[in-house]
């Protein structure tokens, strides 16, 4: 659960719209906005009905997000008036109640929407996101898509034990569209004005909403920032499993000291491929590090000394080599070397014997129970290799074409003038990169190769990074900058100047690549000063 709450803290936006945030000071009621707000009207989306509209005015103040398992309370402050309308729809005869929220600032609109996407398992933004965008100027908006919370999936199976296919639809695509929709009529309505642009902004869940949105939805948005994006979601949900089948059927489990010593050779030796030592492996891809050389090493645990044996090697390189059918057939990535390989292949405390089992992370765990096996009493620790692979196989087939989101079709984004923005970091610990990477290389193919797709579409690797965690602890960049002045201003970022936190937990800068280029230290001048290296193709250093 610990690992669970660090990755949702570290996801911009955090997650889905269901409860009321308060502000500190007394809601304004003589502002002519605020007045406004209370008579806004909001016509139903094609195929839903609109239950009820409810709106408040918020003074300037603090906004306070209640608690949502397994986050606490968060209290952000220095927030503009604003007007937080929520409109709940529905689609008739299936029983579900979806809200949208849109928060619209009173005096300090910048005419932008941006729309926050979600994590986990939870479709929206409950507050924290929608603060942050309004403190910027932004009329923010987002859905709950009628489900819960990051890691409730109740909602998964109806009362026959069957998958409920509106909710999963709703939280696939259907409500993101409809939250688009919902949030340009309220915003016409309020200002008596259109929004001037429109954005999406999300990473993780949110990331994969954003690539559905350019799939399925093309003029929904001017400009979409979709960061470690959740795409390929039926195969790699599945995938990110993988290391808790290897470590049980295998029958040996690693200690997190363990994993990081791995981890931790691994990034040394590889370091000096981008030409210098600085802390960071550029290229995951191309570290050859062999885990058995660890093999007898001995490695210091909170005080207790353990050698690292062949079992344990053997773990970390299936691990790190992904999912494989019993023929060898790699059925996804695994998880990139330096990232952090406890975040999937956690255990639990010893037992009073000393003895220990594998705790999977709650994501994938629950996408195999309750979606794909349709059995939440599934003993994960019992999946054999075999059992595994058909599972893989199984969600593929039945859900690739409802929340798989990896259409490599994009013209008709392109065609409308949208612009999408990802980076993803070459350290997911959750994500494994390559999927990224693979679904931009199917785009090329589609739409006739890089330069043309680069004209809508860039991809930037970050070295060193975790899953979501630029802008949140572990470097910094400005993302949603770069996106509006290439949509607003047509200045296409060449690179994405970022800092970047590196082995050492030294912060350093770095000009992130564009993909499929690299970062290359040119010779000469300081190792952690981005002015140091330039982008190349990984043939040509």
């Amino acid at each position: 659960m610990r690992r669970l709450l660090t990755v949702l803290a570290a996801a911009v936006p955090l997650a889905a719209a269901v409860y009321l945030p308060t502000a500190s000071a007394q809601p304004q009621s003589t502002n002519s906005y605020a007045q406004q707000c209370r008579s806004v009207s909001v016509k139903a989306p094609v195929g839903t009905k609109v239950e009820t509209v409810t709106a408040a005015a918020h003074a300037a103040g603090t906004v306070d997000v209640p608690p949502v398992t397994p986050l606490p309370e968060q209290h952000i402050g220095d927030v503009p008036a604003f007007c937080d309308l929520t409109v709940t729809l529905t689609h008739p005869g299936r029983g579900d109640h979806a809200k949208v929220r849109v928060w619209l600032p009173l005096n300090t609109w910048n005419g932008r929407l941006q729309t926050l996407g979600g994590q986990a398992y939870a479709a929206g933004d409950y507050g924290a996101g929608l603060a942050a965008a309004v403190k910027n100027g932004y009329a923010a908006a987002t859905t709950d898509a009628g489900v819960s919370t990051y890691i409730d999936t109740d909602w998964a199976l109806n009362s026959t034990g069957q998958v409920d296919t509106t909710l999963l639809k709703n939280f696939a695509s259907r409500s993101e569209h409809e939250a688009a929709v919902v949030a340009k009529e309220v915003i016409d309505g309020f200002y008596g004005k259109p929004a001037s642009y429109a954005y999406f902004n999300g990473c993780s869940t949110g990331g994969r909403q954003g690539y559905m949105e350019a799939q399925r939805h093309p003029d929904d948005y001017d400009g979409i920032l979709a960061n470690a994006p959740a795409i390929n979601w039926d195969e790699f949900e599945v995938a990110t499993l993988w290391p808790q089948v290897v470590m049980n059927n295998e029958k040996t489990y690693p200690t997190d000291c363990e994993f990081a010593a791995f981890t931790n050779a691994a990034v040394k030796i590889c370091d000096s491929l981008d030409g210098v030592k600085d802390g960071l492996v550029d290229d995951p891809q191309r570290c050859g590090f062999d885990p058995r050389r660890l093999i007898g090493t001995k490695v210091d645990c909170k005080g207790a000394e353990l050698t690292i044996t062949a079992s344990d090697a053997a773990v970390v390189r299936k691990i790190w080599d992904g999912p494989r059918t019993a023929s060898g057939k790699q059925l996804w990535s695994g998880v990139p070397v330096g990232a952090d390989l406890s975040a999937l292949a956690g255990i639990t405390p010893p037992d009073a014997d000393g003895n220990v089992a594998g705790a999977p992370f709650p994501v994938p765990a629950a996408w195999v129970t309750q979606w794909v096996a349709k059995d939440p009493s599934l003993d994960l620790s019992k999946i054999t290799y075999s059992r595994f692979t058909r599972l893989f196989q199984q969600s593929e087939a039945e859900y690739d074409k409802v929340i798989g989101t990896d259409d490599p079709d994009l013209s008709a984004f392109r065609n409308s003038g949208g612009k999408l923005l990802t980076w993803h970091g070459r350290a997911d610990q959750y994500i494994p990169t390559q999927g990224t990477v693979q679904y931009r290389r199917q785009v090329e193919r589609e739409l006739g190769g890089a330069q043309r797709v680069d004209d809508f579409y860039r991809l930037f690797l970050a070295p060193g990074t975790p899953h979501c965690g630029l802008n949140q602890g572990h470097g910094t960049t400005d993302d949603l900058g770069a996106l509006t002045a290439w949509v607003e201003h047509g200045k296409a970022p060449k690179t994405l100047p970022a800092t970047l936190i590196n082995a050492d937990g030294r912060q350093v800068t770095r000009n992130l690549c564009r993909y499929p280029s690299i970062s290359h230290y040119t010779g000469q001048g300081d190792a952690h000063a981005g002015s140091s290296f330039r982008c190349v193709f990984p043939s040509r250093h």
